[in-house]
């Protein structure tokens, strides 16, 4: 029988080669990416069958990742396995296309639980998460809290990168558009959100689980 082929993003290195020698027995590893556009990448290349899916990673953060992966491979399961439990999180991960939800904290039964829930069509929310608090979240249409109803898709990735400290001059090679473009994205982003500094802005990307603190 072919193990289920497993794609793992998760730019923490060591957390990474354990969380490989929990799955190997059961799946086939068919490789590992540190940030959110070489997951982009690399979804296509690989065909996996399950992406294990960091929240927080550099370049991209995994809800808007999972977003762009539901256009370039439909068919792939996503699970996110996460330090952050805050239902809003949650929630967008959901909303995004996620299968399943895990905590780091979670152990590794579980893990492979839910990996297994995804793989046979199933949801699966690790019972770390307070499911009462979830449960009509997942049903309301929007979150008046959450960055992904504020702003738009390139708005997020303009916004992350801005926050990670890259240059206009980076982020627009990075997102394959002209400076100008991103100049205009930050400008509408500064003016949606009524903040006008570089602080502001990466608190709030902060706040809002677009980077990590």
């Amino acid at each position: 029988m072919t193990k289920p082929r497993i794609l793992l993003a998760d730019d923490h290195t060591l957390f990474v080669e354990a969380l490989q020698k929990v799955l190997e027995p059961e799946f086939t590893l068919v490789g590992s990416v540190g940030d959110g556009r070489a997951l982009l990448d690399a979804a296509p290349r690989l065909a996996p069958d399950v992406i294990l899916l960091d929240l927080s990673m550099p370049l991209l953060n995994g809800i808007d990742a999972a977003q762009l992966l539901r256009r370039l491979v439909p068919e792939v399961k996503i699970v996110f396995l996460s330090m952050h439990g805050d239902p809003t999180y949650v929630t967008e991960a959901f909303r995004a296309g996620a299968s399943g939800y895990v905590l780091k904290r979670a152990s590794a039964a579980e893990l492979i639980q839910a990996i297994w829930a995804a793989l046979h069509g199933q949801i699966y929310v690790s019972p770390l998460l307070a499911k009462g608090v979830l449960d009509p979240l997942l049903h309301q249409r929007t979150s008046p809290s959450s960055v992904h109803a504020t702003l738009t898709l390139r708005q997020r990735e303009v916004l992350q990168l801005v926050a990670e400290g890259r240059s206009l001059k980076e982020i627009a090679s990075i997102l394959c558009v002209s400076v100008k473009t991103v100049e205009f994205h930050k400008t509408r982003i500064a003016k949606q959100l009524g903040l006008y500094t570089k602080a502001d802005l990466t608190k709030y990307a902060v706040t809002h689980g677009l980077v990590s603190a």
